[in-house]
């Protein structure tokens, strides 16, 4: 039997939607048993939130004061001690899990099979690359531990309806001392998270300027939506880094994805092609987006969305 050992993600009170995910492609694996381990100073309210996931059936915690952020080098070595009576070990293809999970690979010694996208088998991935343009299958000798990130977007995620046990693990690991927590620079927001929200509403460089992208802001605010940008926007200094959608930004997987004066070029469309519905407006009808999208307006985006704004208010 498969034993999968997930590493959650989260901010200390939450579970990042990210592990929720990464359940569910875990439970993939006919006849894999799956646990959560929370690394945290005060891990009781994740611990609690992954138990009610269906699909898992343990939920180990591993408490201390060096846990209090996610910090991938102290991180670490504690999975890979705890990794020892599992034959899987999952993280979500986020930052964190970027920069946790291949430390955690060659602490035991095994290749990292990176973005799994599709469960073939218990030792048999799929993955993107080419930026999405090829489909790779992977597979791992099962004589060895797979360590694995998992490509959130393309998996729902799990759903309430768990019970699994909660039990706290002691490791004696040896903790570098060579990386420690200085400070966090985060912008706040009332606004849904981007990795995970339902609907997006994301600009590009067409917007000409930091205040025109204010437009984006306000036409996410009337729908609920988050709000996501190019790179050629993070990059002209219209929006900030974490906003950032494609291949070198959040891959994500809205309900709804609203793409303004983004052309549409394949590292932006690598990191949309899961969402459900794409809507395009830009004034070039033979921008790529078109091409994907499956709504297009063709016009001025100045001249749009105020349009649009007033229909929505009524």
């Amino acid at each position: 039997m498969s034993k999968i050992l997930i590493i959650a993600e989260h901010d200390g009170q939450r579970l990042n939607q990210a592990t929720a995910r990464c359940v569910t492609c875990a439970r993939q694996i006919e006849g894999g048993e799956v646990t959560v381990a929370v690394f945290a100073a005060a891990p009781g309210p994740v611990a609690a939130q992954a138990a009610a996931l269906a699909g898992v059936a343990h939920v180990v915690t591993v408490e201390g004061a060096h846990n209090a952020h996610a910090l991938a080098a102290v991180l670490a070595p504690q999975v890979a001690a705890l990794a020892a009576g599992y034959t899987h070990v999952f993280g979500a293809s986020t930052t964190t899990g970027k920069d946790l999970m291949p430390r955690v690979a060659a602490l035991l010694d095994v290749p990292q099979i990176s973005d799994a996208m599709a469960v073939e088998g218990p030792y048999r991935f799929k993955r993107p690359t080419y930026a999405g343009n090829a489909i790779v299958t992977l597979e791992a000798p099962p004589a060895r531990k797979v360590v694995a990130t998992v490509r959130t977007a393309s998996f729902e995620a799990a759903g309430p309806g768990g019970s699994a046990t909660l039990r706290a693990v002691t490791l004696a690991v040896p903790l570098p001392t060579h990386t420690r927590f200085v400070t966090v620079t985060a912008a706040s927001s009332d606004r849904p998270d981007l990795a995970s929200a339902a609907k997006v509403v994301s600009g590009g460089r067409a917007l000409g300027s930091k205040e025109n992208f204010q437009l984006i802001f306000s036409l996410a605010e009337k729908l609920g939506a988050a709000v996501g940008a190019s790179r050629a926007a993070v990059d002209a200094g219209y929006a900030p880094n974490e906003l950032q959608v494609g291949q070198t930004g959040k891959i994500i997987a809205p309900e709804l994805y609203v793409a303004i004066g983004i052309s549409g070029a394949i590292q932006h469309l690598t990191g949309i092609k899961d969402a459900r519905t794409i809507v395009a407006i830009n004034k070039d009808g033979e921008a790529p987006i078109f091409e994907v999208a499956d709504l297009g307006l063709v016009g001025d985006l100045f001249t749009i969305l105020p349009e649009l704004e007033k229909s929505l208010a009524n």
